[in-house]
């Protein structure tokens, strides 16, 4: 196994925040990992962190399934370095009326926003514990503590993500783990806000959409923070946000 440097994990790194974390870490010298489940999507990114210099592998799985979980964590401590910075970054923002919802797009939308945490997360802490130190990220959003309208599977989901972290972090914390839970509250600067929602993203001339170079900021600030002073819970909007 690689020891001169450390990894960083992003389970679902997509164009806006997962693929500017991984940019963040990769410019601090952290070996970054990425995953989708296509892994030809990952080529932008990984292209982009080599050109500047860093270092990324990318690798396809599907994070709802254990034995795709359980492989790509050996694979990664065993070939790239221990995994010090873990961060959980898969949405599944589907909007439905509570009516015309189905059991298999409700329960889906769980798998992917809150049972893959799990068991990611899960495997990692295994890797993280003997050693006693490592950082734990998930990703979550206003639906982790309102429930909006239309969003009943979504917010079912991130309810259920944020009480992993607070569980997680309860266990862990003792045990050298700094475990944390991001709000991001607010339209990010992506391909989909600027093609599909076009007086959404014209807030970003006034600053009123979230940048998501910003959002990596925060994410490297939780990991550097020492531990008499961890912060649990990290809530990030825009100045004009409603709350």
């Amino acid at each position: 196994m690689p020891d001169n440097k450390k990894v960083a994990l992003i389970i679902g790194a997509g164009d806006g925040t997962g693929g500017a974390i991984a940019k963040k870490f990769a410019k601090e010298g952290y070996i970054t990992c990425v995953t989708r489940r296509n892994i030809a999507k990952l080529d932008p990114l990984l292209q982009e962190i080599q050109q500047f210099g860093g270092i990324a592998h990318g690798f396809g799985s599907d994070a709802r399934n254990e034995q795709d979980v359980i492989e790509l964590i050996e694979k990664i401590e065993e070939s790239h370095g221990e995994i010090d910075v873990f961060v959980f970054n898969i949405g599944a923002n589907v909007w439905s009326s509570i009516v015309d919802e189905t059991s298999r797009k409700y329960y889906k939308i769980w798998e992917m926003a809150c049972f893959s945490a799990f068991l990611s997360a899960r495997e990692v802490a295994k890797k993280m514990l003997p050693r006693k130190k490592g950082t734990i990220i998930f990703t979550g959003a206003t639906a982790s503590i309102r429930g909006s309208a239309h969003f009943a599977a979504f917010s079912g989901a991130k309810h259920g993500l944020r009480a992993l972290a607070q569980s997680m972090a309860r266990e862990l914390w003792s045990q050298g783990i700094h475990v944390a839970h991001v709000i991001i509250d607010g339209a990010i600067d992506t391909d989909f806000i600027r093609e599909n929602l076009p007086l959404v993203y014209a807030r970003k001339e006034h600053d009123g959409i979230l940048n998501p170079e910003h959002i990596a900021e925060n994410y490297w600030f939780l990991h550097q923070q020492p531990r008499d002073a961890w912060t649990f819970e990290l809530d990030l909007r825009p100045w004009s946000e409603q709350w």
